[in-house]
C-alpha cells in the first residue's frame, strides 16, 4: 500500500508523526459488516473505545450502527455525533454516579451491569430521576479466548461481569428493584480472537444461561454476545477486511433464540483497525555491536500497544526501494522508556535520516490511547477518501 512514490510525495510535506486514515477502506469494511449482520437480523453497536475520532464516528454513524460506550463521556460523545439514544449501550465495571446519571438523562437503550452493587446503585439513581433503567446482566462464560491475558475478559477470575456464584442473588435483586427492567444478558470473552471455535463455545454457554433464566420465569429479549473478532496484523494488505460472514454465521448457526429475541454485537477493532496507520519519520540511525536501530519520531505516546501488550504491528518503509538492500532494525521511539519500541529485528530497507515509515493496523486502540507524556504534542491525523 505504501510502496508508492506518490504517497511519499504527499507525506513529505507533512509534519510527522500523524495517523493516516483510509476512509474508503473504512467504508468498505463497515458495508461488509452491515451486509453480513443485516441478512441475519443482527444488531451491531460500534465500540467507541477503539477509536472516537470525529471523522471515523461520522462514517460509522452514517452507516446505521449503534454505539457501545464504556464511560459517561463516550455516551455523551455518541449522542453528540448523532447516534440514537435507543442504540447506545453503556458497559464497564466502574460506572460513577455522574456517568450513570448522564446515561439516564439521555434514556439510553441499556446498561450492561457487572455487579449486584451496580444494580442497586442504578436502581437508586433511576428512582431519584423518576425513570426506569433498562439493564443487561453481564455474565462471565468462563471461556479462554486464547489471546493475550491483558485482553481476555471472559474467565471467572476476571474483574468483569457478575460471578456465576452470585446469579441467584442477582436475579433476586432484580425482582426487588422497581426502577430496573432486565432486557437482556451480556457476554464478552476477549479481543483479537481469530479462532471461530471460541465463538462457537460462547454460543453453547449463552444458550445454557439463557435457559437458566427462562426456566426461572425471566424472559430474555436481548442476547448481547459482545465482540472480539480479530484482524490480520501480519498481512493487512492481503486481508484488509475481516471475514464477517464466517463470524456472524457461527452465531446464526449455534445461538438458540426465537423470532422475538434480538442478537446484539459490540465490534470495535474489526471495524476500524485496518483503516489506520501511524506515519513516522526516521530521526537517527544507530548501530551497536549486534543491533541496528531506527530511532523514529513516533513513540509510545502515539501508539501504546507494543509497549503495553507487546503487540505486533507490521512496519514498512514508505516509497519505492530495492528489495535486495535489507537490514534488520529495532524500531524505537524517542520516549525516555526502554519499552518505547515498536518492533525488534524488523526487516527493512537500509534506511537513513528523513526516511518515512508506516506502522500498520493502528486504527484501533492507537489514537485513543495517545498521551502527552514527556510533554509531547497532541497527536495529528490525516484522512484519505
Amino acid at each position: 500500500m505504501f510502496r508508492n512514490k506518490t504517497i511519499l510525495d504527499q507525506f513529505s510535506a507533512l509534519e510527522t508523526p500523524f495517523y493516516y486514515y483510509d476512509l474508503d477502506l473504512l467504508g468498505r469494511t463497515l458495508d461488509a459488516a452491515k451486509r453480513a449482520a443485516d441478512k441475519r437480523n443482527f444488531h451491531v453497536h460500534y465500540a467507541l473505545k477503539a477509536n472516537y475520532n470525529d471523522r471515523i464516528l461520522e462514517v460509522i454513524q452514517s452507516k446505521g450502527f449503534g454505539a457501545d460506550c464504556v464511560s459517561g463521556n463516550e455516551v455523551q460523545k455518541a449522542i453528540d455525533m448523532g447516534f440514537g439514544a435507543d442504540q447506545i449501550t453503556f458497559a464497564g465495571v466502574g460506572k460513577s454516579d455522574k456517568e450513570i446519571n448522564t446515561a439516564l438523562h439521555h434514556g439510553i437503550f441499556a446498561f450492561n451491569v457487572e455487579s449486584i452493587q451496580e444494580l442497586e446503585v442504578i436502581n437508586t439513581l433511576a428512582g431519584q430521576a423518576g425513570v426506569t433503567a433498562q439493564v443487561s446482566l453481564r455474565i462471565n462464560p468462563n471461556i479462554d479466548a486464547n489471546t493475550h491475558h491483558y485482553i481476555t475478559t471472559g474467565l471467572d477470575e476476571n474483574k468483569f461481569g457478575v460471578p456465576n456464584s452470585e446469579l441467584e442473588k442477582a436475579a433476586s435483586v432484580l425482582r426487588a428493584c422497581a426502577n430496573l427492567n432486565l432486557v437482556g444478558l451480556h457476554f464478552h470473552v476477549g479481543s483479537q480472537i481469530l479462532d471461530m471455535n471460541v465463538f462457537k463455545s460462547l454460543c453453547v454457554k449463552v444458550n445454557e444461561w439463557k435457559t437458566w433464566f427462562e426456566d426461572r420465569g425471566t424472559y430474555i429479549k436481548v442476547i448481547n454476545v459482545g465482540g472480539g473478532l480479530g484482524v490480520d496484523y501480519k498481512a493487512p494488505d492481503e486481508n484488509p477486511i475481516p471475514d464477517f460472514e464466517a463470524y456472524f454465521d457461527v452465531f446464526d448457526r449455534f445461538l438458540e433464540r426465537n423470532a422475538q429475541q434480538e442478537v446484539h454485537f459490540e465490534l470495535g477493532r474489526a471495524l476500524v483497525a485496518q483503516c489506520g496507520s501511524l506515519v513516522s519519520k526516521v530521526l537517527y540511525t544507530k548501530s551497536g555491536i549486534k543491533k541496528h536501530f531506527l530511532i523514529v519520531d513516533a513513540g509510545m505516546t502515539e501508539l501504546m500497544r507494543p509497549a503495553l501488550y507487546q503487540a505486533y504491528h507490521k512496519i514498512e518503509r514508505i516509497g519505492e526501494y530495492q528489495k535486495g538492500t535489507m537490514l534488520n532494525y529495532d524500531v524505537v521511539g524517542p520516549i525516555c522508556e526502554s519499552s518505547d519500541c515498536f518492533g525488534k529485528e524488523v526487516e527493512l530497507p537500509i534506511s537513513k535520516r528523513g526516511d518515512m515509515i508506516a506502522i500498520r493496523t493502528a486504527g484501533a486502540y492507537g489514537e485513543v490511547m495517545a498521551s502527552r507524556y514527556n510533554l509531547r504534542e497532541e497527536v495529528r491525523y490525516v484522512y484519505a477518501q
